[in-house]
């Protein structure tokens, strides 16, 4: 305190006030042995870590409370029915290729009729939605005796035309969509002569239009690997409402479809856009 309330030297003043005091000898300090002897303290009982931080980064509770993106394959069959064909033969195919949902290798499976083709050259009446895991699960799925008995015996003989799409997706949030949901599906078929940067062009679109439209619950997209049954179409998209209602509101806007032409219209030659709405589960599947 005294350096901080005076100017004046203190060094003169510390000497005169030393130089006076009586020198008296130091008394010797007796310091006792203390003989040793182990801690009286008992140890503390030992703690779970468990409270005091997360567990390692592959602990199923950890991934089952975070969503991440995952490869996940996209497989899309599309059928078109032909007119004179009998209902119950219509129904039986419909029912045998949602019983391939129990294919061990089937992540989800979903079959029905397209509720709207909004598509001029195509003329499909229904559709297949299945995802995999690996590229080599569907193949396993394609050559499983059961999958192979309901295309012989159920699809073929009542369908006219049938047409097929497969692409490798960084999947966002469920591998099954909710019942009652909406889907929206999108293939593209590209001008002759494009390179790899026009593809990606076409990919940076699809993969924006989830941050542009908050109503869409997942958006999956890719380019096919199975040219062989797509008919010349190389670039697909599944988007997934919360139901009808979320994606005919977008349709009143006039936005969904023609957002995903109109940035890359001049690259396309041809467009597929249907609208499928995943059943609720029967009474007899409760």
């Amino acid at each position: 305190m005294l350096s901080l309330l005076t100017t004046r030297p203190l060094k003169p003043l510390f000497s005169h006030f030393t130089h006076s005091l009586p020198k008296l000898p130091l008394p010797k300090l007796q310091i006792p042995k203390i003989p040793f002897s182990p801690s009286p303290f008992k140890p503390l009982p030992s703690l779970s870590l468990s409270h005091t931080r997360p567990e390692p980064a592959s602990s199923s509770r950890l991934f089952s409370s975070v969503k991440m993106a995952s490869k996940t394959i996209e497989h899309i069959v599309l059928f078109r029915v032909k007119p004179d064909t009998h209902p119950s033969k219509l129904d039986t195919m419909i029912s045998r290729l949602n019983g391939l949902t129990s294919l061990p290798s089937v992540l989800h499976l979903t079959a029905g009729p397209i509720s709207k083709n909004r598509s001029q050259s195509f003329d499909f009446t229904h559709l297949l939605h299945s995802r995999y895991k690996t590229k080599e699960d569907l193949a396993s799925y394609s050559a499983e005796p059961a999958h192979v008995s309901v295309v012989k015996e159920s699809v073929l003989p009542i369908c006219d035309d049938v047409m097929g799409f497969d692409w490798v997706s960084d999947l966002d949030g469920p591998i099954s969509p909710r019942p009652g949901s909406a889907m929206r599906i999108t293939l593209l078929k590209l001008k002759e002569g494009l390179g790899d940067g026009e593809k990606g062009e076409i990919l940076t679109v699809l993969g924006g239009i989830k941050a542009s439209f908050p109503e869409i619950d997942q958006i999956s997209f890719g380019e096919n690997f199975s040219p062989a049954r797509a008919k010349g179409f190389t670039v697909g998209s599944v988007s997934i409402f919360p139901g009808v209602k979320e994606m005919d509101g977008l349709d009143e806007k006039g936005q969904m479809v023609e957002m995903e032409k109109e940035k890359v219209r001049s690259l396309l030659e041809s467009v597929i856009v249907l609208d499928y709405e995943i059943p609720l589960p029967t009474a007899a599947s409760l």
